[in-house]
């Protein structure tokens, strides 16, 4: 990382603690020399990755509630354009996540002062994408008419994080994980070329991060009930999705997170890696720590990903949100014992 020696680990986000004062102390304790930048945890009502998001969008005068699918990651009710309201005149207001990021900020520079969190980390602010919050909820009637007002306001959302804040002491993470399912063909949305309609909204959205900012994707296959929307047959997508991030996106990418399945200690999985082309400076993070197998199932892992490729960190595969909180400090522990030797 520009001469910097990379680290043995990465936290995507959530972790579910009381508030982020617990949250930024606890992972710095355990892991701080292992880590460039710690999130705040994403507590309180942000726990639940975006659901939070769902009652704002309910509340808006343009909108009505309609209801939502079936299956697990789509029973939850969606809005729709009420039928008297033009598009154009949609604006959003605050969401919520330059208010989280400043707020938080203040209780990381406390902890970073006191000794608490050592110099030189980052703080890391994770942003979901806006079309993962339209396509989940704002009814596939809608969606087109609805994603440029929602991406406009979380762009001017992510101006105020870094011009309010000091971009030199930022990490910006983009949760890419609606977008998998999307390429996949699991779901569908109101793209009509999906492939070049999620790379152009993702390079977009990494060329809007300051170039002081540190930059970072999180690729997800989801983590509802602790499963995924599918399995994954190998590395492939998410080494082609990276690819074309690398070649696409203007600023430089500090690091890439790519989930890794528990079953997959197989030299098959990782293949793809050996064509992985980040650019030099970017680090790789795979998402192999399971707390269901420890540390033995996470170093058979990293075994057969270094067949494929040799240099990367340790992770685990999504946020640790929906977990129990008296689990997070074991799982932490857990990255501390992987992430050792490679540090």
């Amino acid at each position: 990382m520009n001469g910097k020696k990379p680290r043995g680990a990465v936290l995507v986000g959530s972790v579910p603690l009381n508030d982020a004062e617990e949250a930024l102390s606890t992972v710095s304790s355990i892991l701080g020399k292992h880590l460039r930048r710690i999130p705040d945890g994403e507590t309180g009502a942000r726990r639940n990755w975006i659901r939070w998001q769902l009652p704002l969008l309910s509340s808006l005068p343009f909108f009505e509630t309609v209801p939502g699918g079936t299956g697990p990651y789509s029973e939850h009710p969606r809005v729709r354009l009420r039928p008297d309201v033009d598009a154009k005149t949609v604006v959003f207001g605050p969401l919520g996540y330059a208010e989280a990021a400043k707020t938080s900020f203040q209780v990381f520079r406390t902890l970073r002062k006191a000794g608490a969190i050592p110099k030189g980390i980052r703080f890391q602010v994770s942003l979901p994408t806006p079309l993962a919050v339209v396509n989940r909820f704002v009814d596939p009637s809608s969606q087109a008419a609805v994603e440029p007002a929602y991406e406009k306001r979380l762009l001017a959302e992510l101006k105020e994080i870094c011009t309010t804040l000091p971009a030199a002491e930022l990490a910006v993470q983009w949760d890419v994980a609606v977008e998998l399912a999307l390429l996949e063909g699991v779901w569908t949305s109101h793209l009509g070329n999906v492939k070049g309609g999620v790379m152009d909204r993702l390079v977009r959205l990494g060329n809007a991060v300051p170039a002081d900012a540190e930059l970072g994707f999180h690729l997800c296959y989801g983590d509802y009930a602790h499963k995924h929307f599918t399995e994954p047959k190998d590395a492939g997508l998410l080494v082609d999705v990276a690819n074309k991030l690398a070649a696409g996106v203007r600023r430089p990418i500090d690091w890439v997170h790519m989930p890794v399945p528990r079953e997959r200690t197989d030299g098959d999985f990782f293949r793809p890696l050996a064509r992985l082309a980040l650019k030099p400076g970017t680090e790789l993070y795979l998402g192999l720590i399971h707390q269901t197998d420890g540390a033995a199932g996470a170093r058979a892992r990293i075994q057969a990903a270094l067949a494929a490729r040799g240099d990367f960190g340790v992770a685990t595969e999504c946020g640790m949100g929906r977990r129990p909180p008296e689990t997070i400090r074991g799982l932490l522990e857990l990255h501390a014992e992987v992430a050792d030797p490679l540090s």
